[in-house]
C-alpha cells in the first residue's frame, strides 16, 4: 500500500486508474476500503475514466495513529489531504468526503480551491456550520473497558463499527474530541469552487443538504432518498448524481 509523511505523520492511500484525478476523504471510524471500495465507489469512478485517490485519514485505517485529539484539527486533516494532491504531482483535483471526510473537504476548499477542482460533501450539510454532528458520547463509548454496557444506541453502533473493523479505538476517540470543528456561514459562503452537498433523506446526522448549498454560491444540493447516514453512501442517486456534477462541472 502506497504512502506519504506529512509532517511526520505517515498517510496510506490507493491509487487506481487512469483519468483526471478525484481524491475520496471517508468518514469517521472508516476507512478508503470500507467508505469507498466496497460500497463501488472505486469502480465505478475508474470505470467512468477517472483515475481515484482514497486516502486512510490520520488516525484511521493504515495510516499513522496519534492520541492528542490537537492532532487531529479538522483544518490539520485537510492539510492532509492537499499534502496528498501534492505528493502525487497534481495541481488541483477533484475531492469527494463523506461525513468527517467531507468536513475536511470543506476545509481544504476554503484554504486552498487553487488545488480544490470541486468538491462533493457527502453525508454533511447544515452541521458544517450548526452543530458538531457527532455527539460526544460516542467518544466515552470507545474508550470504555471491554464489556462495557453501552446504552446509548448511536454510541453502540461506532462501537460495534470500530471493532468490526479493528480499529485503534483510544485513536479514534481522540480524533472525535480534536475534531468537528465548524465553518461560519461567512466562511461557507467565500468557498469559491463547484460543490454538491449531498445528503439523504432520512440522515438524522448531516443537517439539511439545502440549508447548505444555499450559503455556498453557486452549489448543489442532491438529497438521496430514503437513505440515512449509513446507507445513503453506496446509494446509486449518491453515485449517478457525482456522476454528473463531475461531468458538468468546468
Amino acid at each position: 500500500m502506497p504512502s506519504f509523511t506529512r509532517d511526520g505523520v505517515e498517510i496510506a492511500f490507493l491509487d487506481e486508474g487512469q483519468g483526471e484525478p478525484i481524491v475520496l476523504v471517508h468518514g469517521f471510524a472508516s476507512n478508503k476500503e470500507v467508505n469507498w471500495v466496497a460500497p463501488g465507489w472505486v469502480s465505478t469512478l475508474t470505470r467512468a475514466g477517472r483515475r481515484v485517490i482514497a486516502l486512510d485519514n490520520r488516525g484511521h485505517g493504515q495510516s499513522a495513529k496519534l492520541y492528542d485529539p490537537a492532532a487531529y484539527h479538522s483544518s490539520i486533516m485537510a492539510e492532509d489531504i492537499r499534502g496528498l494532491i501534492e505528493h502525487l504531482g497534481f495541481e488541483r483535483a477533484d475531492v469527494m468526503g463523506y461525513s468527517m471526510g467531507a468536513r475536511n473537504t470543506a476545509f481544504l476548499a476554503l484554504a486552498h480551491p487553487g488545488r480544490t477542482r470541486s468538491a462533493v460533501l457527502g453525508g454533511l450539510g447544515m452541521r458544517l456550520v450548526e452543530g458538531v454532528g457527532l455527539p460526544d458520547t460516542i467518544a466515552d463509548a470507545l474508550e470504555a473497558p471491554a464489556g462495557t454496557t453501552i446504552t446509548d444506541p448511536t454510541a453502540y453502533l461506532f462501537r460495534a463499527f470500530a471493532e468490526q473493523t479493528k480499529s485503534d479505538l483510544r485513536a479514534l476517540a481522540a480524533c472525535l474530541r480534536g475534531s468537528r470543528q465548524m465553518l461560519s456561514r461567512d466562511a461557507v459562503g467565500r468557498i469559491a469552487v463547484p460543490l454538491m452537498v449531498a445528503v439523504g433523506s432520512t440522515d438524522p446526522i448531516a443537517g439539511s443538504p439545502e440549508g447548505l448549498a444555499a450559503l455556498i454560491p453557486g452549489a448543489q444540493a442532491l438529497v438521496i432518498p430514503g437513505r440515512d447516514h449509513m446507507l445513503a453512501v453506496g446509494d446509486r442517486v449518491y453515485k449517478n448524481g457525482v456522476l454528473e456534477f463531475l461531468a458538468k462541472r468546468p
